[in-house]
């Protein structure tokens, strides 16, 4: 795993938002084509002394995903930051869990890797979304308006970092589109 600060040449882009709780993650190819699955996590109990349940990556089955895309090393994996608050530590929590198991697969398979920080594409493809609610909402609506091919439900966020990773480093953003 090749961590990417600078321009690379890569032919295919993963995108992914962060957490267990997304939507999916999401496949671009160089032939445009677009592949949008549902990130496999499992329900198991935690391991804290009260009895409760925690949400992880189901790595064998993101590691099978991966494979039957049969992906080239030139491939780049584009994650959002994980969320990190100290004042919601499950929420933290989760979302290292989910990134180190993320990482373990995306190092498996030896791909570039870049962090997206989210107002990098959220200010170019939801300008004026502001809040949580907001955000999401419109996450949701300009997904089903690029993406109406595939079942969105909470919002679009691991799409629209691909789509915005895509045309940044290739061509401008269609603004009509939007």
């Amino acid at each position: 795993m090749v961590s990417v600060m600078e321009n690379i040449n890569y032919t295919h882009i993963i995108s992914a938002d962060n957490g267990i709780s997304s939507n999916g993650i999401a496949l671009f190819s160089p032939d445009d084509s677009v592949k949008y699955e549902k990130l496999p996590i499992k329900r198991e109990l935690s391991y804290t002394k009260n009895e409760s349940h925690i949400t992880r990556v189901d790595v064998p089955k993101l590691r099978q995903l991966l494979a039957n895309w049969n992906l080239p090393k030139t491939t780049l994996v584009a994650m959002e930051k994980p969320f990190t608050n100290a004042r919601r530590f499950r929420s933290t929590m989760s979302a290292m869990r989910c990134l180190e198991a993320e990482l373990i697969v995306i190092e498996e398979f030896d791909f570039y890797l870049r962090y997206v920080i989210s107002s990098e594409w959220q200010s170019v493809l939801l300008p004026g979304a502001n809040g949580t609610d907001e955000l999401k909402a419109a996450s949701l609506a300009l997904g089903k308006k690029l993406f109406p091919q595939f079942k969105l439900v909470k919002d679009a966020d691991s799409l629209l970092i691909g789509y915005w990773l895509k045309y940044k480093d290739g061509q401008s953003i269609n603004k009509k589109q939007l």
